[in-house]
């Protein structure tokens, strides 16, 4: 922590540079602007894209920043946000669809959770969850995972929020913390730091918390929320689980119970004769094997990873040039997912019965979902450039020279104050990383990766009613409001704050 603040106080000449009535002026006018950008979303019900793009043009104006400067600023900022991320959420968004498609999400969770014991399923489903969560978005595993913690609370007679929350802490957890999710991937951008070291160090915080407010939370949560599975079992697991699931591979397996087969049904010939003529055979004829599934999700973290062990092993690239040269070009993200992709396309397509024309389709409807979320991340990038290009950054640099707070713990404090007003976790990590951007150059490389770490972990706080993922698992779980704040809330708190000490714990120890 001394350390930490010693490095702010060696900063460059504008952070100690004293406070003037002109640094008083930005904050006022940041403050406005996210007061207009959160009034916008959450009372208005504007689209967070025009919200940011407003706010943007508010803050730039206000704050004395001429017009043409204004829509510069603000193009360079989404320009440089999509251009490092926005394909990455594209190739993400590629992997997960063929994942969910060809059966082998599946194929997971029915390895991992259909030999667990009663005792062991709250940890499996988190397993299952952090492995899943791996690639996928938020919404998409919680969806993919819906018919199965529904199928495994039935089938073990468990409460549902001890197979539940393990699940949901497992997703929220990586999807706040580990690369290559968008949140992680813009705080890495905004603060420059190690994408391989982030990784690395973003695993070493999101396992034990979700550790600790997966499994082990959730025998609390299910004392507070004694509730059993959702009235409607057969809608759950019948339609939700069906798009994802190859032949052999049942949900009901997953519950460890054999399906049954006394009334199977008959091939829909009405809806075959409607498909195109070359997809008519274009459907999984077998799932694909639990290793090659589990290499495929795990191909392009181990690949960023091989990239920074390299560099640690090698530091100086002239003593081992090809090797350096290789990993340093595979470890890139955008590379090692696309590298992904295209193993994707061996084994959860052609391997798995897909033919050309389907993976193709596949491949396009992935990217339609995610065209609100680039945009988004467009327009905070955005939103960022012109706080920055107003002076922001360094006035906040200043206050936090003043106040002699930690950069990891105001980064942190920002972030969630930000997901506390609009209720979205990218607009807060967006915003907040590039507030606190300017002091990033003060500390050292490790410590950087942990100031983007400790900005996901403020992301993701107490989410309540303006936050869209609250309503999903309200009625997708069958609970009320309350029994919601008491479960879903306190366990999004819990993860933050717990993420965050883990964030200073690994500070005070590298």
């Amino acid at each position: 922590m001394n350390a930490l603040r010693t490095r702010v106080l060696l900063a460059a000449p504008d952070p100690l540079a004293p406070w003037g009535s002109h640094d008083t002026l930005l904050m006022v006018v940041a403050v406005i602007g996210i007061a207009i950008i959160v009034a916008l979303i959450v009372l208005a019900r504007m689209h967070p894209f025009l919200a940011l793009v407003l706010g943007s043009a508010f803050v730039g104006l206000a704050s004395g920043v001429g017009s043409a400067k204004v829509i510069t600023n603000f193009e360079q900022g989404v320009g440089g946000t999509l251009q490092e991320v926005g394909l990455l959420i594209a190739l993400g968004a590629m992997l997960g669809k063929l994942l969910a498609d060809s059966g082998g999400a599946n194929r997971v969770i029915d390895t991992l959770v259909g030999h667990a014991g009663p005792r062991a399923l709250p940890w499996a489903m988190a397993l299952v969850a952090v492995i899943i969560g791996l690639p996928m978005f938020f919404e998409i595993g919680l969806v993919l995972l819906l018919p199965v913690i529904v199928l495994v609370t039935q089938r073990s007679r468990l409460p549902l929020m001890r197979i539940a929350i393990p699940a949901l802490a497992g997703l929220s957890a990586l999807h706040g913390l580990v690369p290559p999710h968008p949140g992680p991937l813009i705080a890495i951008s905004a603060v420059h730091a190690s994408l391989g070291t982030t990784l690395a160090l973003g695993l070493l915080v999101a396992v034990p918390t979700v550790v600790i407010c997966g499994p082990l939370f959730s025998v609390l949560a299910a004392r507070w929320v004694p509730a059993g599975p959702p009235a409607l079992v057969e809608a759950l697991t019948g339609n939700v689980a069906e798009p994802g699931r190859a032949p052999g591979v049942e949900p009901e397996r997953a519950a460890g119970v054999e399906p049954d087969r006394t009334a199977a049904a008959e091939p829909d010939r009405t809806a075959e004769a409607d498909r195109p003529v070359g997809d008519r055979d274009d459907r999984p004829t077998r799932a694909p094997s639990f290793a090659a599934t589990l290499l495929t999700i795990l191909f392009p973290v181990l690949l960023m990873m091989g990239k920074a062990l390299t560099d640690i092993i090698w530091p100086d690239a002239k003593t081992a040039p090809t090797v350096r040269t290789l990993f340093d070009f595979i470890g890139e993200p955008l590379v090692a997912m696309m590298l992904a992709v295209l193993l994707a396309m061996v084994t959860f397509g052609y391997t798995v019965g897909f033919n050309g024309s389907g993976l193709s389709r596949r491949i396009g409807e992935s990217v339609a979902p995610i065209a609100a979320v680039i945009l988004i991340v467009g327009a905070g990038g955005g939103f960022k450039q012109t706080l920055v290009g107003a002076g922001v950054g360094d006035s906040v640099a200043k206050f936090a020279v003043g106040a002699h707070l930690s950069v990891l713990l105001l980064g942190w404090l920002v972030a969630a104050g930000l997901r506390l007003a609009t209720g979205s976790a990218t607009v807060a990590t967006v915003t907040a990383a590039g507030i606190v951007a300017p002091l990033a150059p003060t500390l050292s490389p490790t410590h950087i990766a942990l100031l983007a770490l400790a900005v996901g972990a403020g992301s993701l706080i107490f989410s309540h009613v303006n936050d869209a993922g609250f309503w999903l698992v309200k009625e997708l779980f069958g609970l009320t409001v309350g029994e919601t704040f008491k479960t879903w809330s306190v366990m999004e708190t819990a993860l933050s704050v717990v993420g965050l000490g883990f964030v200073m714990l690994l500070s005070a120890v590298i």
